[in-house]
């Protein structure tokens, strides 16, 4: 199917048989990411009385309980609630938040850079090892587009090895995060739903500070209150995947995410290319 969307006076062409997933199929007991040292997510098949929930172990059908951590096995969205307290009336859980079934999408790459060498900042302070993603970096790719199309971001990191679909994330394999210059620029630019393949936009030991994700919210640090100044509607899905035959550029993008009560989902982003129409 094709639609056509008008976004900034420009007409768009939008073919819907052609999507693009940037989520990580989750292999329950088999390879799957990891970060933070989690238990690896696994099914088992529900039991009760006689039943089996498992046809090949004589069950009429197959019925699992599924065991996972949402931030830690595999491509996950975030609500405010990852960083407030669940009692507080503005920290809403990711069930309650429903994004537009197509919103306008920009997917940039950027290698990340040694951060003691950058001229950025971070909370904790930055020490050698640390890898960080720039505003230096970010906002020469994003000058290109207009506010509007930056309703969404989506960041690839390079090199971008398929094993990022499996890669244990821990402190001998440290991923890189963001500085807080990065994360004011995307503020700036309006981005309400960002997308990484990191397993975090903050860096692994961080003294629990999580400065980047109270900046993107506009939660004061090292408090868990929700003002009435904080982004309470803006999302960012982490630990997604780019694959290469999704070029950079402009795209609209459909953010499925499931009804959990819950500061976080596992969730599916799903791309599609947008052409301009001429007029």
């Amino acid at each position: 199917m094709k639609c056509t969307i008008t976004l900034d006076n420009t007409n768009y062409e939008v073919n819907t048989d052609f999507p693009y997933s940037a989520a990580i199929e989750l292999n329950f007991n088999g390879e799957q990411p990891n970060h933070y040292g989690a238990e690896q997510a696994q099914k088992t098949p529900m039991t009760a009385g006689s039943f089996i929930g498992n046809t090949e172990q004589g069950g009429s059908c197959n019925v699992n309980l599924l065991n996972f951590n949402p931030h830690c096995n595999g491509t996950h969205t975030e609500s405010i609630a990852h960083i407030c307290d669940q009692s507080a009336a503005l920290s809403l859980p990711i069930g309650t938040i429903t994004p537009p079934p197509l919103m306008p999408c920009v997917l940039v790459s950027v290698m990340p850079e040694h951060g003691i060498s950058s001229q950025e900042d971070y909370s904790p302070a930055l020490t050698d090892n640390d890898m960080l993603i720039t505003r230096a970096q970010l906002e020469p790719s994003l000058n290109t587009y207009s506010n509007a199309q930056l309703q969404s971001l989506a960041i690839r990191t390079l090199p971008n090895a398929s094993t990022k679909k499996t890669e244990i994330y821990n402190d001998d394999n440290q991923p890189a995060f963001f500085s807080r210059e990065a994360i004011l620029l995307l503020n700036e630019r309006g981005v309400e739903h960002l997308l990484v393949d990191l397993p975090s936009i903050d860096r692994l030991h961080d003294d629990g500070l999580l400065t980047c994700h109270h900046l993107f919210w506009q939660v004061i640090e090292e408090q868990h209150q929700p003002t009435t100044n904080s982004l309470i509607n803006k999302t960012i899905t982490e630990l997604a995947y780019f694959d290469d035959i999704i070029s950079d550029g402009f795209y609209f993008i459909n953010l499925q995410l499931t009804a959990l009560i819950n500061d976080a989902t596992p969730s599916k982003p799903v791309l599609y290319a947008a052409e301009p129409l001429q007029e």
